[in-house]
C-alpha cells in the first residue's frame, strides 16, 4: 500500500479489525520509511446490480428508492425508520446472494411484500394495491380476503386442541 504521506510502498500492518458487520476490513498501517500511521480499508468488490423493469428497460439498483416505497406504505404506522432499514438491508443481501448482476422488478417487490406481510398487514395491503396494480375494488378485496384467510389459518394452528366433550375440570 503507497504510503499517503512519503509516496513509498513499503508499510507494516500494526492492527486489522473487522467494520460495518464483518463486511469491511479496517487495517492501521505503518510506514517503513517516514514512520507515519494511515488507515486502510478492505473491502468485497461489489459488481453494480441492474433491475430489469418489466418493459425490459434497465436501471441502477436503488436502496433508497425501495426504502422511499416502503417508508409511503408505513406512513403514519407504528413502524419505525430502524425496522425500515433493516428490512432492506435483509432485502439487499438476499438479492445480492440470489442474482448477480441484474435483479428482475419483480423479485424485488416480491420480497418486499412478503417482508411487509410480516411486520405489517397494513403496509402490505398499502405496497400491494401499488405493486399489483388492483385494477378495481373486487381485486383489492380478493387480496383483503386471502390475508384474512392466512391469519385465520395461522390463529387455528396455534389455539389448543378443545377439551373433548362431557369431560370438566371438576370430575
Amino acid at each position: 500500500m503507497r504510503c499517503p504521506y512519503c509516496g513509498r510502498v513499503e508499510d507494516r500492518v500494526v492492527d486489522s479489525r473487522t467494520a460495518d458487520d464483518g463486511h469491511v476490513i479496517r487495517r492501521r498501517r505503518e510506514c517503513r520509511s517516514c514512520g507515519r500511521r494511515f488507515t486502510t480499508y478492505e473491502r468485497r468488490e461489489e459488481v453494480p446490480m441492474l433491475v430489469v423493469k418489466k418493459d425490459g428497460t434497465r436501471e441502477p439498483f436503488s436502496r433508497e428508492k425501495i426504502i422511499k416505497g416502503i417508508m409511503t406504505a408505513c406512513e403514519k404506522r407504528p413502524v419505525s425508520h430502524g425496522d425500515i432499514v433493516g428490512l432492506v438491508t435483509k432485502i439487499e443481501r438476499d438479492l445480492g446472494a440470489t442474482y448477480e448482476g441484474e435483479i428482475p422488478s419483480r423479485a424485488i417487490g416480491e420480497r418486499v411484500m412478503a417482508a411487509l406481510k410480516e411486520l405489517d398487514e397494513v403496509a402490505y395491503i398499502r405496497f400491494a394495491s401499488v405493486y399489483r396494480s388492483f385494477r378495481d375494488v373486487g381485486e383489492f378485496m380478493d387480496e383483503l380476503h386471502k390475508l384474512m384467510g392466512a391469519e385465520e389459518e395461522a390463529g387455528d394452528a396455534a389455539s389448543p386442541a378443545s377439551p373433548k366433550a362431557g369431560k370438566s375440570k371438576d370430575a
